[in-house]
């Protein structure tokens, strides 16, 4: 495969008519690099490397096109597979040039139960972590001895894990959890404030104590509720992100039996499930009426079944992407953009032809997709009449 493939994502016309009238835009995906194995998320530290978690427990570095050979960091040992499991988030520190400092979500096999959030009955079998690792920033070489674990807790089953982690733009690091598995959350740990399930999360790992609770989460003091809780009432917000412009929070939740949906995330909302899929209702009684959150987008089983949350775009090559956000669903195959246009959105249909599982933005705000397959993609935009025009 060459650095010259192509493949071409044609927007439907009439979604978009309202918000964009040019339809002589064609968007394209380009591959910039392959090889990898199940990539999962990507992260760009400012210098144009681009480094890339796969599930199996590796992160890798794409550098000018080229997949290094041997791993940034290797996880293997630490990480355990299997269902939703893994290696599946990574995050740069906003000042890594600086300071080397390299963040991951994955899961691990249980050394111990948790106290707060262990079910009744036995432990179970899997725990997630999230952990802080050092690098050299110019040689990437591993500062073991500055290894820290920042965040442990349950997952009684092996699936609706989350995973998902980023900077805001407060400093703050974010992180995505689903609600712990098996079909409409039995445990209700979504919408219970004692658990750490089913909810974005925000810690402090800038002050004297890494992962340390914000005084101004929203839930701190209140009793029997985690303070690092951020927002809550989800399914599995697999990828969220910030937009660079507004500071808004995006996260794709995806689905139980018929519903995906897109969240815009505010600070100590309820955004339903278990007691709504979507905008509709699913366990009665979890969610009192009117205590909830919906979403700004909902597609159902004929679209889709596997929403990917992606981002919003805000790189200069494309003027015509600007502020539309992206996202993906993998079992489809294809990517969408909504556009807000007034208080609406307008959506917009491209096909990939291959599972999409993440999205990247880089240091300029370009965006790039992670084919699971193996395969990393930049967005592109091209202009089909100049093309048409090109002798």
């Amino acid at each position: 495969m060459s650095l010259s493939r192509l493949i071409f994502l044609f927007f439907g016309v009439t979604a978009l008519r309202a918000a964009e009238p040019d339809n002589t835009q064609v968007v394209t995906l380009q591959s910039v690099a392959w090889g990898l194995r199940e990539p999962v998320a990507m992260a760009d530290d400012g210098t144009g490397r681009l480094f890339i978690a796969e599930q199996r427990g590796t992160i890798r570095l794409v550098e000018d096109g080229r997949l290094a050979r041997n791993p940034v960091l290797d996880l293997k040992a630490n990480v355990e597979l299997g269902g939703d499991c893994g290696l599946l988030g990574l995050a740069l520190h906003p000042d890594f040039q600086r300071n080397g400092r390299i963040f991951v979500n994955y899961t691990t096999r249980s050394l111990r139960p948790v106290t707060g959030d262990a079910a009744p009955g036995p432990p179970p079998a899997m725990q997630t972590v999230v952990a802080e690792y050092v690098l050299e920033p110019r040689t990437l070489a591993v500062e073991p001895k500055r290894t820290q674990e920042l965040l442990r807790f349950d997952q009684p089953f092996p699936n609706r894990d989350g995973g998902d982690l980023k900077f805001g733009p407060d400093g703050m690091l974010y992180v995505s959890t689903g609600d712990g598995g098996d079909h409409g959350d039995p445990m209700n740990n979504a919408q219970s404030l004692g658990s750490l399930l089913g909810k974005i999360l925000r810690m402090d790992v800038n002050g004297k104590k890494t992962g340390a609770i914000p005084p101004d989460n929203p839930f701190v003091g209140v009793p029997g509720a985690r303070g690092e809780i951020w927002a809550y009432g989800f399914h599995d917000p697999r990828r969220f992100s910030f937009d660079r412009v507004t500071g808004e929070l995006y996260t794709g939740d995806a689905g139980e039996d018929s519903w995906e949906e897109i969240d815009v995330i505010e600070k100590g909302k309820n955004y339903g499930w278990s007691g709504r899929e979507g905008m509709h209702a699913f366990k009665a009684g979890r969610t009192p009426p009117g205590t909830t959150i919906d979403p700004i987008k909902e597609y159902g089983r004929t679209t889709g079944s596997s929403v990917v949350g992606g981002y919003v775009y805000r790189g200069k090559r494309y003027p015509w992407l600007d502020g539309m956000y992206l996202y993906a669903d993998t079992d489809a195959q294809r990517v969408f953009g909504l556009r807000r246009v007034g208080i609406r959105f307008d959506a917009a249909l491209v096909r990939a032809g291959f599972p999409i599982r993440a999205f990247g933005e880089d240091h300029d705000g370009e965006l790039y997709v992670l084919n699971f397959e193996g395969e990393l993609y930049r967005i592109v935009v091209t202009d089909q009449a100049a093309r048409k025009k090109t002798p």
